[in-house]
């Protein structure tokens, strides 16, 4: 699978007089994929053309660092000093809105007037994790992803609480997840410290029901061999390997995804268990395998 931006239609699209880059790729609802640090690096690229691969159209704005540029240490530190001095994101301060998130929306609203259908999806990785929750706020997204969301930086435990949005923005989340039946996918790796288990504990205790996680066992010893610093379930630590917990990772959000967007959000209640990968398990590349998690 292609890990560049060779397929990729480039546009530069201006709201709110800010004009940033765009990749856009594939046909089908729009799925905006918001990328981690240090950038649109090709781990992130692979996962949006498996999106386009599912049939999705994918747009992929470039928030920091230089599209397509391959990872290494000095790229991802400079990267993320960048980011901590940046006005669009709040990488500290608690119960705040990252600026960008305002921007994005309007994104969303073009990408399905482009797209159509009912809505589009909307993936924040890493530092834009939390964005999906600010942005379905608007009756377009009908669904949002948080993969290893990790602002604030989880520095005191009330900031390993928090979901890096305001309380009126998640109030508002909140109310429509109630309303429309909004359910919100969530991922991480049970032992990354920047994305705690607190932060997922309080996104149960907000959405109940309609929070969905997907955890996957990364303690020492877990026989995937899983390193306990994993944080990019989708992009840096993603294994292609068959029977590897990020594919079925991979699997189920794509799954997620196609049940809420091209099958147009049935009318009937969806009730999705709360799911957890266990690397202690084998899973199948093939099939997604559904368990609650006990209390």
């Amino acid at each position: 699978m292609s890990n560049d931006l060779s397929g990729f239609k480039r546009i530069e699209l201006s709201f709110m007089n800010e004009t940033r880059v765009v990749f856009r790729k594939g046909e089908g609802p729009a799925v905006i994929v918001m990328h981690e640090v240090p950038g649109l690096y090709p781990g992130v690229i692979r996962f949006a053309n498996a999106l386009c691969d599912a049939g999705f159209t994918v747009w992929l704005p470039s928030l920091l660092g230089e599209p397509g540029k391959d990872v290494n240490p000095y790229y991802i530190a400079s990267s993320m000093v960048r980011a901590c001095v940046m006005r669009e994101f709040t990488v500290f301060a608690t119960s705040k809105n990252s600026a960008v998130t305002s921007w994005l929306r309007l994104l969303a609203k073009h990408a399905n007037n482009e797209c159509g259908g009912a809505g589009v999806g909307a993936i924040g990785m890493c530092l834009t994790g939390g964005f999906a929750l600010a942005m379905m706020v608007d009756g377009v997204v009908l669904a949002p992803v948080v993969c290893n969301p990790s602002l604030p930086f989880a520095l005191s435990p009330t900031r390993k609480r928090d979901l890096g949005i305001d309380n009126e923005t998640l109030a508002q989340a909140k109310a429509r997840s109630v309303a429309d039946n909004i359910c919100v996918l969530g991922l991480r790796f049970t032992a990354d410290i920047a994305v705690p288990k607190q932060r997922f504990q309080r996104l149960r205790d907000e959405f109940g029901d309609n929070f969905i996680a997907l955890e996957i066992n990364s303690a020492s010893g877990n026989p995937h061999g899983i390193s306990r610093f994993a944080h990019s379930v989708l992009g840096l630590n993603y294994n292609a390997e068959p029977d590897h917990p990020t594919v079925e990772a991979e699997l189920q959000t794509i799954n997620f995804l196609k049940e809420r967007l091209i099958s147009r959000m049935k009318s009937a209640r969806i009730d999705p268990p709360l799911r957890k990968i266990d690397a202690n398990k084998k899973m199948s590349s093939t099939t997604s395998e559904r368990r609650k998690l006990s209390s």
